[in-house]
């Protein structure tokens, strides 16, 4: 049953228990309980049990088949898991290539405006910067600034940095999965700072990512600024059509 007393909202409550449902005890092609048996269930509104079953079909639980009701998908197993999916280090060992990540900085500071839009948080509220450069067989891929608010993750260190990747901390450490991540792409040049570390030229071609990373409350908890090499970084997506 869905606690209404706790601060996370009645339709999230609700998506995970009905991806925990089709995860343990549903398999693909299975018809899911009508809208109104799931507001029974549940007791909870119409809306509710709506806005709940639309993210499940965009995050590939669920699918509709119009007049006939909602069944279990497979798209969902099918996808990478998000952790890795936005790992830099599953990325290149899946192109065969050894990684590393140097860290450069990590240090408390508080956000400036872009930042704070970013994450979503006030500019008085404390964040974590941490600055890495991503290097995949000894060539410097990435250079990468990523800031995270210190009120969700207290005690962050250098030291569990340095142990473990930063989405296994999140999970593991904080208990704060992954649910999704939003990134916008643009094509740029390399300025000076960036080429010291990249090995490249001072207005060389390269591609810059923003990131923000949303955790199964919806709240965002990393904001990211990666400019990555042009010559040596190819980013695939694929597109499906509803």
């Amino acid at each position: 049953m869905l606690n209404k007393e706790k601060a996370v909202p009645l339709y999230n409550q609700l998506i995970q228990q009905l991806m925990d449902e089709i995860k343990n005890n549903m398999k693909a092609g299975d018809k899911l309980p009508s809208e109104r048996e799931i507001c029974q269930a549940y007791q909870v509104s119409r809306t509710t049990v709506r806005l709940a079953l639309n993210e499940l079909e965009e995050l590939g639980y669920i699918y509709k088949h119009h007049g006939k009701g909602t069944f279990v998908s497979n798209l969902w197993q099918q996808m990478n898991d998000l952790s890795n999916e936005y790992s830099f280090t599953e990325h290149m060992k899946g192109l065969g290539k050894v990684p590393r990540t140097e860290v450069l900085e990590f240090s408390i500071t508080y956000p400036n405006p872009v930042v704070a839009k970013g994450l979503q948080v006030n500019e008085e509220d404390e964040v974590y910067k941490l600055v890495r450069l991503r290097i995949a067989d000894d060539l410097p891929m990435m250079y990468e600034i990523s800031y995270i608010p210190c009120k969700i993750f207290k005690g962050l260190t250098l030291e569990m940095i340095q142990e473990k990747p930063l989405y296994n901390i999140f999970a593991q450490d904080y208990q704060k999965d992954i649910k999704y991540a939003d990134e916008e792409f643009s094509a740029s040049l390399v300025k000076e700072k960036e080429a010291k570390y990249l090995a490249v030229n001072v207005g060389d071609p390269c591609l810059r990512i923003e990131r923000q990373t949303y955790c199964q409350d919806n709240y965002i908890i990393e904001f990211t600024l990666s400019v990555a090499r042009s010559d040596q970084f190819v980013y695939r997506i694929r597109h499906a059509r509803k």
